[in-house]
């Protein structure tokens, strides 16, 4: 063999370097362990579970969607949005005559209890009835009319006939003129010194002027201080006696307008419905360029709800963990290091809370502050502190348990030798060791309480108008119509809640994984 052969080749310090570092280690190979901390250790297994790092995309980008679009929407969570559109209102209801009716004279009182000694002494043929001490005559005028008088003074005109006037009301004494009238087939009647003329049509005239008319269709306006016209009032009449159901009238000022007319029969009337051009709520307004996702019950762009329910949701469900996580880490933390009756009375707390039954006690809360009319930004207070308070109890016993085990290990009999206090060696050297467990805990709670956030706004219960939570926007499908024909209101919510609680779920699945020793490397 040649001293060539025998003869070794110094190594290269750079090739030996670039070698090591060419070398593709497995996750279980010593020398690769020492180089990683246990951060990184974690990171590495928690990044190769490929439903974690989904569940942190999903995460990711509903807090992109919910803080950062909020901010770039152009609208406010509360803003509303109007349209014009054509509604029916109730604009007069019509009664035919078809029973006594009564005119007083000007000054005097004709109540309902002299009305029904009248009717009694119309059915009985009765000249006269007495009531208070005062005898009433009863004048036959004509078929269907009578009159009232008591002491020979007039009183009051029972008649089926409807005296209507045009323009001013007139005097009681034209009225009974009027009536009187028609009631004997006279076409001229005299009152107050002035002379009237009845025509065929009913017409009232004083000279040539209509003042009034006589008419049986009795035409009452809905709302106080409208005024219908004589030519409105014979244009219903007759449609209503051919049967018709709708008709177009222009008014004197040109205004032309579809009235629509229903026939009651249980009370025996009619009722106008004017279609008018009104200014509301631009509700359930389908997708659009100005609103990609529609508007709401209340007119409010649905996108930029969602963006702020998301907000809000998130941000109740974090502020609940934490309160969780604190009232937890401190009372279970305590009963484990120091064990004995401390230990004893913590845990039969811990057992009295598990008793409580949290959702009915929340929803009885919840109809409290309903009935008190609680402002609903207090009422987004309550609502954490209530859910925090109520939810510690388990992270309690976590923490409890896991200290249970460390505080007997040999670190824990090296920091009481050193003389270190009580409070440093409970939260500086067992909690820390704590939080791995208590992270895949409040990941997991992250999604629960979210869930419970929802329901109880679902139900009304939770966060209230103006702001809004995924809950409250799914609370607006009340009814099946709504459910069915405005999908853009519940769907886009509730695909919400889904990424964000899966999210959740597939982050504390990962969590566990990578903290977990015993996991395959």
């Amino acid at each position: 063999m040649s001293n060539n052969e025998n003869k070794k080749t110094p190594l290269d310090p750079v090739n030996d370097n670039a070698n090591r570092q060419n070398d593709d280690f497995s996750l279980n190979d010593d020398r690769r362990v020492k180089v990683l901390s246990p951060g990184a250790l974690v990171a590495k297994r928690f990044f190769r579970n490929r439903l974690a790092v989904l569940g942190m995309i999903m995460l990711i980008g509903m807090f992109i969607f919910s803080f950062i679009g909020g901010l770039i929407s152009p609208y406010g969570q509360d803003e509303q949005f109007y349209t014009y559109t054509y509604m029916d209102k109730e604009f007069a209801g019509v009664v035919q005559n078809d029973e006594v009716r009564y005119t007083v004279a000007d000054g005097k009182e004709f109540g309902t209890l002299l009305q029904a000694k009248l009717m009694l002494a119309m059915n009985k043929n009765e000249t006269s009835f007495t009531e208070g001490g005062v005898t009433y005559e009863v004048i036959t005028e004509g078929e269907e009319f009578y009159s009232v008088t008591a002491d020979g003074e007039p009183l009051a005109v029972a008649s089926k006939d409807i005296i209507n006037s045009e323009g001013e009301e007139l005097p009681y004494s034209v009225k009974y003129g009027a009536l009187n009238a028609k009631a004997a087939g006279e076409t001229a009647f005299t009152a107050d010194g002035v002379d009237y003329t009845l025509d065929e049509e009913g017409n009232i005239l004083e000279g040539d002027t209509v003042v009034g008319y006589v008419s049986r269709f009795i035409v009452s306006p809905v709302q106080s201080g409208t005024k219908i016209s004589r030519a409105f009032k014979e244009e219903l009449e007759q449609c209503i006696n051919d049967g018709e159901e709708e008709f177009v009238y222009t008014d004197e000022d040109g205004v032309e307008s579809t009235y629509t007319i229903t026939y009651k029969a249980d009370s025996q009337t009619w009722s106008v419905m004017q279609e008018t051009e009104t200014y509301v709520y631009d509700r359930y307004a389908k997708p659009s360029k100005e609103h990609w996702l529609g508007t709401d019950t209340n007119g409010m762009d649905m996108l930029t709800r969602l963006m702020y329910g998301g907000r809000v949701s998130l941000i109740i469900g974090f502020i609940v963990v934490i309160l969780e996580t604190v009232l937890g880490v401190v009372l279970g933390g305590v009963a484990g290091y120091f064990g004995g009756w401390i230990d004893n009375l913590i845990m039969r707390i811990v057992d009295m809370f598990y008793c409580i039954p949290s959702m009915p006690l929340v929803i009885i809360i919840g109809a409290a502050m309903d009935a008190m009319q609680v402002d609903p930004q207090i009422r987004m207070l309550y609502l954490m502190l209530i859910l925090g308070f109520l939810g510690w109890p388990a992270i309690a016993r976590l923490v409890r348990g896991q200290i249970l085990s460390l505080r007997e290990q040999e670190f824990m009999t090296a920091t009481e030798a050193c003389g270190i206090s009580v409070h440093r060696r409970i939260f500086k050297h067992l909690i820390p060791n704590v939080i791995p467990q208590l992270i895949v805990m409040c990941t997991m709670s992250l999604g629960s309480t979210i869930i419970t956030e929802a329901t109880l706004s679902f139900l009304g219960l939770g966060v209230k108008f103006p702001f809004a939570s995924w809950g409250n926007i799914i609370n607006d499908v009340n009814n099946a119509y709504v459910m069915t024909h405005y999908w853009f209101i519940w769907i886009p919510a509730g695909i919400c809640l889904l990424i964000t609680v899966l999210g959740f779920n597939f982050v504390g699945d990962g969590l566990r994984d990578a903290f977990d020793p015993k996991m395959k490397r």
